[in-house]
């Protein structure tokens, strides 16, 4: 399996089938350009969108006719699994944000937790069942909309994955106003870390302890 970050949530997942001869392109959660960030030329089978706006709703950037998914249920597409529940948003100014979908990803023996634009001080019991246990984590830090750095490493405790994959922060060129990384990594104590271009991992090869990941933009 290969995973690339594209900014803020979004995410590219390369898998291969259980024969290993066929492979499925994920794409989760792209974004318009307004926020100051360019997507590069995507291709997908899948595209999972965790909220209906311009940071994860980007559908027309997606090319190949991708099988689309836009909120909770259960799913299979090509050897790919997908489980979606609502969680909240933020209130701004007393203004109902919405709801947000969280995706369980299933994917070569490997399961991934993409939170979206998670924003719950903690998950419930019920949503932690849903969960379950998890491998690789992707997690909002940024704050304002999202939690931040130190709330974010209290839902990491939580779900105690075995890799964690920072998103939704302060990269060069976003328009957002969000913070950088830097508070979550220091609540994780885990600060000196270099981002790496992709992360390339198999089931038999995933750590013991829980590891951070930065991924290149």
């Amino acid at each position: 399996m290969e995973i690339y970050w594209h900014g803020q949530a979004c995410f590219e997942i390369r898998s291969l089938s259980a024969d290993s001869k066929t492979k499925t392109r994920t794409i989760i959660d792209p974004y318009s350009n307004s926020i100051g960030l360019k997507l590069p030329l995507l291709g997908a089978d899948l595209l999972l969108m965790s909220h209906n706006n311009e940071e994860n709703n980007n559908i027309f950037a997606v090319k190949d006719n991708p099988f689309v998914i836009q909120g909770p249920g259960e799913y299979e597409v090509k050897d790919v699994f997908v489980n979606g529940f609502f969680a909240s948003r933020k209130q701004e100014d007393k203004k109902d944000l919405g709801r947000i979908t969280v995706y369980i990803i299933e994917a070569e023996g490997i399961k991934i937790c993409h939170l979206g634009e998670f924003s719950q001080k903690e998950l419930l019991s019920e949503q932690l069942d849903k969960v379950g246990d998890v491998d690789i984590l992707m997690i909002p830090v940024g704050g304002k909309y999202t939690i931040d750095g130190v709330e974010a490493q209290k839902i990491a405790n939580q779900i105690e994955p075995k890799i964690i994959i920072p998103m939704n922060y302060k990269i060069p060129g976003l328009s957002v106003d969000i913070d950088g990384v830097s508070e979550f990594l220091k609540a994780m104590g885990q600060e000196d870390i270099e981002a790496e271009d992709c992360l390339k991992i198999k089931k038999d090869n995933l750590p013991s302890e829980t590891k951070i990941i930065l991924l290149k933009p």
